[in-house]
């Protein structure tokens, strides 16, 4: 793989205030605590199934299909006095509360309170907690929690990626020795504006055909973390913000995808694409995506 914007599992880092492993553990001791917090309030606020909510649980951010929670407020604010906490002077990168996107000089968190709010909202089982630390704008360490599965994913650079609650001790993860980009199941997501949607709808159109399926779980974290546990064998998707891959992404490198993210300082906005992919089938899946154009960024 020759292009500049893949990476593979990545080498050490270590700085003279944070290494990374130290971060990864911070990472996952936050994740794990705010997944406790959503998982609780899940149950609080709305019906077993459905959206049915309570008065004032749900709101509208950019789209009217586009919600953010209750949940969502409070699980991104626990992590930041977590955090706060632990490493004062670091800056947050937050999908709720904000944050500039430019680059910071040291440690800045990139957080996602809950990824895959809708699913939240319907009682759909997917849906995570997301904290990553980067420097220079390269993530170094991160975890993910699936909150209805209990399970844990982490990483560190240099380290491996990990996961507890698949199993009685953690497990070391690796994607799937997959070879053949036909027998690929590929997982996706879709944006909120009508406009991007088209356009991720007819690249999908075309990509169907070259690969085993598609998978739309509705929370790209997780998506990247099904690449690095071996439950698909590939993701894309155009347009996800930094707290949507900044954990995920470096999971999927660790555990040996071949991994292409947006620059650290982009928004959701520009459309730059999300790739992971299984490193037997990276060159041929990328090679599949290029063909129908599917590397090109879908502004909104």
């Amino acid at each position: 793989m020759t292009s500049p914007g893949f990476s593979t599992p990545s080498d050490p880092i270590d700085t003279p205030t944070a290494a990374p492993a130290e971060l990864a553990e911070i990472a996952r001791r936050v994740a794990e605590r705010a997944a406790e917090h959503v998982r609780t309030r899940r149950v609080e606020l709305f019906a077993p199934t459905g959206t049915r909510v309570a008065d004032g649980s749900v709101e509208s951010k950019s789209t009217p299909t586009d919600p953010v929670t209750v949940a969502d407020r409070e699980s991104e604010a626990l992590i930041r006095n977590l955090l706060r906490a632990e490493r004062p002077d670091d800056e947050v990168l937050g999908e709720e509360d904000g944050g500039s996107v430019d680059v910071p000089t040291g440690v800045r968190w990139v957080v996602d309170p809950i990824d895959g709010t809708v699913n939240f909202l319907y009682g759909i089982p997917a849906f995570a907690v997301s904290v990553a630390a980067q420097i220079d704008g390269r993530s170094v360490a991160g975890a993910v929690v699936d909150v209805a599965r209990g399970v844990t994913y982490w990483a560190s650079a240099g380290g491996g990626a990990w996961a507890t609650g698949l199993g009685p001790d953690a497990i070391r993860l690796s994607c799937n020795p997959i070879t053949d980009v036909g027998l690929a199941l590929v997982a996706t997501g879709f944006g909120y504006s009508r406009e991007r949607r088209v356009r991720q709808g007819a690249l999908i159109a075309q990509l169907l055909p070259e690969v085993r399926d598609i998978r739309r779980v509705g929370a790209a974290a997780l998506d990247l973390c099904m690449v690095a546990s071996g439950a698909a064998d590939a993701h894309i998707e155009h347009g996800l913000s930094p707290w949507d891959w900044a954990a995920g992404g470096l999971i999927a490198a660790e555990a040996g995808a071949t991994v292409l993210l947006p620059p650290a300082d982009s928004r959701s906005s520009d459309g730059h694409v999300t790739v992971a992919a299984a490193g037997g089938i990276a060159d041929e899946f990328v090679d599949v995506l290029e063909r129908i154009g599917a590397l090109r960024a879908l502004p909104d």
